[in-house]
């Protein structure tokens, strides 16, 4: 197998990180590069399991030597995908998934063209404005930012190779899925395909002189 990262974007409340977490519990063919924040842990949260957390003068230094495949900041935090993480999981022959907003999927295509992208769409805008306030550890001021990088993210979604709407879990997991699936058999991503086909053709090339009438 070829493994490539998978990319999923989504405006905040989409569903992108339960959807994620599904295909992690799913499937052994696919791992999870864990990404760096600024922010503050939330209850429940553990460095190196959900994120690394560091602190701005630590991003920053990481930042100039050019260890991060992307990164951008979001909501006033900063945010960072580190090249050890993704490369340590594809080593291990994982396609690797990441959830990330639109800023950084931009990064990462152009850092690994073979990237897939898909972006995961609400149902409804009142489905997604009612997932954005259920939220209830924000103020005002912050669920107002919330609102317009969600609106941003939007504008991005023809950007994308794939788009899922998530109008039932199950469902949405099992679409993104089927892109892993036919992302793997895709031609380009066969290994050795011209090998394997010359192999192939040649053997019935000689199978149909051996059994041609003489």
């Amino acid at each position: 197998m070829n493994p490539f990262p998978l990319i999923l974007s989504a405006p905040s409340g989409g569903g992108k990180t339960t959807i994620a977490r599904r295909l992690l519990e799913w499937r052994p063919d696919v791992g999870y590069s864990i990404s760096c924040t600024t922010r503050k842990p939330r209850a429940g949260e553990t460095t190196g399991r959900d994120y690394f957390f560091l602190t701005s003068e630590e991003f920053r230094e990481r930042r100039e030597r050019g260890e991060f495949a992307e990164c951008a900041e979001v909501h006033g935090h900063w945010y960072g995908t580190l090249r050890s993480e993704i490369e340590r999981v594809l080593a291990d022959g994982q396609h690797v998934i990441m959830d990330i907003d639109v800023q950084g999927a931009a990064q990462l295509a152009r850092a690994y063209p073979h990237a897939v992208l898909v972006f995961v769409l609400p149902p409804s805008a009142d489905v997604l404005l009612a997932r954005l306030r259920a939220r209830k550890t924000e103020d005002r001021a912050s669920l107002a930012r919330r609102m317009m990088s969600a609106l941003e993210e939007l504008r991005h979604a023809e950007d994308y190779h794939y788009v899922v709407v998530n109008d039932d879990l199950d469902r949405a997991v099992a679409r993104v899925s089927a892109v892993i699936d036919a992302e793997t058999s895709r031609r380009e991503r066969v290994h050795n395909l011209e090998e394997q086909v010359r192999s192939l053709t040649e053997r019935l090339e000689r199978e149909v002189d051996n059994n041609s009438p003489k």
